[in-house]
């Protein structure tokens, strides 16, 4: 079951913590970030000190399920740092299932704007693999990936999900 819960609307009160931890996987090390009850950002690097919470527990396991090839989706309460613009186009991408892929294109006929600017957000998404716009192609085929390893870390993403045989 695919489950995103993209906040919209007036944030909610801060309490000013900030919370990370870093999941080692196949494609490098992810390190989830968690503000006031949401995951705000997922980003490859390794943090030093591994935070601990209830949302982080259940990010990291739906994190390690994926990589490990027994989870296609996830089900975690998202926040979009940006303009509605970029939660649109992320909203979009939550919903392109497991194995397929869409172009900008695609999207962009879906939200009526020009597909560049779909791409530009695409580029922009803060929790990629968990919002996937490495299933996000380009009018002919694969394009750029923004992640930690360029296209090659697309193409690794794909593979895993069986979606690459439109690349080989």
């Amino acid at each position: 079951m695919r489950t995103f819960r993209i906040e919209r609307g007036p944030r909610p009160v801060q309490d000013g913590a900030m919370k990370q931890r870093t999941v080692p996987t196949q494609f490098g090390d992810l390190t989830l970030t968690e503000e006031d009850g949401a995951i705000t950002a997922l980003n490859w690097t390794r943090v030093q000190h591994q935070d601990a919470s209830d949302l982080l527990d259940e990010a990291a396991a739906q994190l390690t399920a994926y990589a490990n090839g027994e989870r296609e989706d996830f089900d975690l309460p998202l926040r979009i740092k940006g303009s509605d613009f970029q939660r649109d186009v992320c909203a979009a991408m939550a919903e392109i299932p497991f194995g397929y892929t869409v172009t900008y294109g695609d999207i962009a006929k879906q939200l009526g704007v020009p597909a560049q600017a779909v791409g530009q957000a695409c580029g922009g998404n803060p929790i990629p693999i968990i919002i996937p716009c490495h299933r996000v192609m380009g009018a002919k085929g694969l394009t750029g990936f923004s992640g930690a390893g360029g296209v090659e870390t697309k193409v690794a993403l794909l593979r895993h999900e069986k979606a690459a045989g439109l690349l080989i």
